[in-house]
């Protein structure tokens, strides 16, 4: 007799094992939080920048974004993405799942993201602002060379935490279909009426992958951080 674990070495019946599947279902969810990730983190970075240029209309239209994706749940934005927006805008009708769900949960992300960019830059001191201009640097120039590259030092704790959690929540894309590992759980533990193995397997997965995502940014934290600053040594 097979035990419940052999059972996942079979055949489903199309030439593929459960263990295949799953890993198909990785596959898909770390392909998810990878693509959300980079653009969560290129509009988390510009709004934040926004946030604290001198321009009240900026401020405005940047802290509007802000409030708007992180005060709706992540699931909900979901469903607006699939449902509501292709409707209202027909050209979206066109995009794939896999590309609706990305950008809903990276514009999510990028809420976060530009809360914890705003806070590294107003943590540094306004005489970084005074020495880029008095070296006759633009504004522009001075977010770009003094105060960004200090900021994303200074802010790389809470974008690791930022980068694990994406992982996580690329797991609402099993309600709209896309086959990663929540959807992988439910479906595998139906058919071979194994419900616990199947989400004690991918618990493991998800643990695998944000603890991998941990490791390699607390090296890159290593590397860049600030002395006397947050996660940097005195």
């Amino acid at each position: 007799m097979q035990s419940t674990w052999q059972t996942f070495m079979q055949d489903r019946g199309d030439g593929i094992t459960y263990v295949d599947w799953v890993l198909s279902a990785w596959g898909w969810t770390l392909s998810i939080a990878a693509c959300a990730w980079v653009l969560a983190l290129l509009i988390g970075s510009l709004v934040g920048t926004l946030r604290t240029v001198p321009s009240k209309p900026l401020q405005w239209l940047s802290n509007t974004w802000v409030e708007l994706f992180r005060n709706v749940p992540l699931l909900i934005q979901v469903f607006l993405w699939y449902q509501v927006l292709p409707v209202v805008f027909p050209s979206l009708q066109k995009l794939d799942t896999f590309v609706l769900v990305v950008f809903a949960l990276g514009f999510f992300t990028s809420a976060r993201i530009a809360e914890q960019v705003r806070a590294g830059i107003q943590s540094l001191p306004r005489g970084q602002f005074m020495a880029g201009s008095a070296i006759g640097l633009t504004r522009a120039q001075t977010y770009r060379y003094v105060i960004l590259p200090m900021a994303f030092r200074i802010v790389l704790p809470p974008l690791t935490s930022e980068a694990m959690n994406i992982i996580k929540n690329s797991s609402v894309a099993f309600a709209v279909g896309i086959g990663e590992m929540v959807l992988y759980a439910q479906q595998a533990g139906a058919e071979l009426s194994a419900e616990v193995p199947a989400y004690l397997i991918v618990t493991v997965f998800y643990v695998i992958s944000a603890f991998a995502v941990n490791r390699l940014m607390a090296f890159v934290e290593s590397r860049v951080r600030v002395p006397g600053y947050v996660g940097g040594s005195k």
